[in-house]
């Protein structure tokens, strides 16, 4: 898929591995080891963490997660190398090489991911826009929504959105989370309209905040939930879950 085209995907043929990667950044593990758990349903795209999955990199990542999201571009160098995608500790090394899949990788649009989710104190979900790291300063995220369920109250949510620098040395952290009146467990979509220098962001057409910077170059789309099992208040019965309906992208 060409960043050039427009995409309406609403996963009604499932997920298309030319496109969508099941697996949380599998260089640092291997494809098996980082498989989300999924399923396709006539509301979209169903990404559950069950209880029997396994903890991500148990062995490296601190603190322990358990995670099930799709990527829409993927890639490394071979193994021992460090050449990976966000990478989570400096020195970090390539387990399972990684082919190049550039399925969804735009640069400047408008973007828009539809969700609802179900998730307890100790789980979260989020979908951002990442750079590939082909280069390792193209590592800006563009936040689109981010929430932990130990901000959700009474119909509340700290819904984080934003830029995160990481290794860009061109980008400064200017995200925030902020309360807002909102039902996660009811259908919202999380758009951005990405320009050069300049990011616009909406929840359900409203918009919202901007940030007057952008990365400049290519990025992958990112959706997962997360879930926490050493958080105070986790369950180990509960099945966080985000539904996907609708991924939109339009270049201007």
């Amino acid at each position: 898929m060409s960043p050039a085209d427009e995409t309406d995907e609403t996963f009604a043929g499932g997920l298309d591995p030319a496109v969508w990667t099941p697996s949380y950044l599998p260089a640092w593990s291997s494809r098996a080891a980082a498989a989300a758990t999924w399923h396709v349903a006539e509301d979209g795209l169903h990404l559950t963490i069950p209880p029997d999955q396994p903890r991500w990199c148990p062995d490296d990542h601190r603190p322990a997660l358990r995670v099930s999201g799709v990527q829409s571009g993927n890639r490394s160098g071979p193994v021992g190398s460090t050449d990976g995608q966000q990478p989570f500790r400096p020195g970090q090394r390539v387990r399972e090489a990684q082919p190049t899949v550039l399925g969804l990788t735009p640069h400047h649009g408008t973007i828009e991911v539809e969700t609802r989710a179900r998730i307890g104190p100790s789980a979260m979900f989020s979908a951002w826009m990442i750079g590939l790291e082909d280069v390792p300063e193209r590592c800006g995220e563009i936040c689109l929504v981010e929430v932990f369920g130990d901000t959700l109250a009474d119909g509340r949510a700290a819904v984080g959105s934003g830029i995160k620098a990481f290794r860009d040395p061109a980008l400064a952290d200017d995200f925030v989370a902020e309360p807002r009146e909102l039902d996660v467990t009811t259908w919202h979509s999380w758009t951005v309209d990405w320009r050069p220098g300049h990011v616009a962001f909406a929840i359900d057409g409203v918009p919202t905040r901007t940030c007057d910077q952008a990365p400049q170059y290519p990025v992958q789309l990112m959706i997962a939930v997360f879930d926490f099992p050493e958080h105070p208040d986790h369950d180990p019965t509960e099945v966080p879950e985000l539904v996907v309906r609708r991924v939109r992208y339009h270049q201007p």
